[in-house]
């Protein structure tokens, strides 16, 4: 039945490029091959550089044995969006199929670090049960070497960086995919990041002239949903730098020692590729107070971030430290120090204009009507961006029910947004209820003044 609705909103809308993605996918999945080729044909038609569709045809072509025209064309994509993980992880399976055990692990590695979740250990099984423990590395010149587990080392910056990242599960860009253009509204936030971050390491001469070094450590700290890591994505991309984004379970280890051998290997590695940004999200956890950790080991790990952060053991220079937390009161105040991150930036809910800005973003490749993004952020006060991308994704499943219901596509409309903005709730009350607390009670070296700026509690 919605099979039968989607292919009848289709009819009616013959050139809707989502829609003729999802008819083709559905007809592979039935093996309907002619009649999948024929909608991926139609995207490609419509916009003839779609990753997708594409992507389509190549999977049609492995299906029907036609492995090496399968192979040309992924190459090509790859090429043309080399930040789309799917094709790298289809190029490796037939790299696979080929028996080129080698190039099969390149692509799966190149695919999982761009996108963790396609993770797929019976594909590494096998790659590996076929010799792939060896990897060919990459240079800028596009020359390739075969490399085997135990010699990252000897290889270009590129490919070794690439390879250690994988090792230890960290999310890497050699170059940040993001500008502040990218990112809508958040003006304030991006004048503050420019001038404690951005131009001192773009002036790195000027500055060196004073005796103060590039990099060193910047806190983004507000409520959960509001661009904390989009932020930072594009800070390194405004800084033409690599990007590695470091969660708590790259970190943690179950044997002791090893939680603090990881994080010292995670900034050698951005040591390495300098200039770079390395972004730890949810800082407050590997950051805790002490003061309320009854085991050492939890300790020793601070102990170590700290050393780490301080270039005890090397030197940091170029190397920006970012963090994000959306709460900061748990932090132990030794992080806080000069040297360390000394700079805050507090990132709160989008404003007004921002919110109508991140409306046009989510509004994209949807058909809408009676759409108005300004009147949308006027009933959206307090949102975050996550709150308003779920009031985009509760008005599209109740457009998407009506169109199955009626046979027909059935536009989201202004209506139907203005009644999700009434049923979502906005994620960020909770947390301002908690940062107010401490900003009234616990606020001695005015750490959180801009919360209390926010709030209209100090001017």
């Amino acid at each position: 039945m919605e099979f039968e609705a989607l292919k009848a909103a289709l009819a009616a809308t013959p050139r809707n490029v989502p829609l003729l993605v999802i008819v083709g996918k559905m007809h592979e999945d039935r093996f309907e091959l002619a009649e999948a080729r024929a909608c991926f044909d139609r995207v490609l038609a419509e916009d003839p550089h779609h990753a997708e569709g594409h992507l389509g045809i190549a999977r049609l072509l492995d299906l029907c044995g036609e492995i090496s025209e399968a192979a040309v064309r992924l190459e090509a994509l790859c090429d043309k969006h080399p930040h789309f993980a799917p094709a790298w992880l289809l190029r490796s399976r037939i790299a696979l199929d080929e028996g080129d055990s080698a190039a099969a692990r390149t692509f799966y590695d190149k695919a999982v670090a761009l996108d963790r979740s396609l993770a797929d250990d019976e594909l590494l099984q096998n790659i590996l049960d076929r010799g792939g423990n060896k990897r060919m590395a990459m240079t800028s010149a596009g020359t390739t070497f075969e490399q085997t587990e135990d010699d990252d080392d000897d290889f270009p910056f590129e490919g070794l960086d690439a390879v250690a990242a994988r090792d230890l599960s960290v999310e890497f860009r050699v170059k940040a995919d993001m500008k502040f253009e990218d990112i809508g509204g958040m003006e304030k936030v991006k004048d503050d990041i420019r001038m404690k971050i951005i131009h001192p390491l773009k002036n790195a001469d000027l500055f060196a002239a004073y005796g103060k070094k590039a990099g060193g450590g910047v806190l983004l700290y507000g409520p959960p949903g509001c661009g904390k890591t989009l932020m930072a994505r594009a800070t390194a991309g405004e800084i033409d730098a690599a990007f590695f984004s470091v969660g708590l379970h790259q970190v943690l280890d179950m044997y002791i020692g090893e939680s603090e051998q990881k994080l010292h290997k995670i900034f050698e590695l951005a040591r390495k590729a300098a200039p770079a940004v390395l972004f730890f999200d949810e800082t407050d956890a590997l950051a805790a107070d002490r003061r309320d950790m009854r085991q050492s080991a939890g300790r020793n790990l601070i102990n170590q971030f700290l050393s780490e952060l301080d270039g005890a053991q090397a030197n940091n220079e170029g190397l920006l430290i970012l963090g994000a937390t959306n709460a900061p009161w748990h932090l132990d105040g030794a992080f806080l120090r000069p040297g360390r991150f000394d700079r805050i930036i507090f990132v709160p809910p989008p404003d007004a204009g921002a919110r109508a800005e991140i409306a046009k973003i989510h509004a994209k490749g949807k058909p809408l009507v009676d759409f108005d993004p300004a009147d949308l952020a006027k009933r959206t006060d307090g949102f975050s961006g996550a709150d308003l991308r779920a009031v985009f994704d509760q008005a599209t499943e109740a457009a998407l029910g009506e169109a199955m219901r009626k046979g027909s596509l059935v536009p989201v409309s202004g209506k139907m947004l203005a009644k999700a903005a009434k049923e979502v709730k906005p994620s960020t009350r909770m947390w301002f209820e908690s940062a107010k607390n401490h900003a009234l009670y616990a606020n001695q070296s005015g750490f959180y003044d801009d919360v209390l700026v926010y709030l209209g509690l100090k001017k």
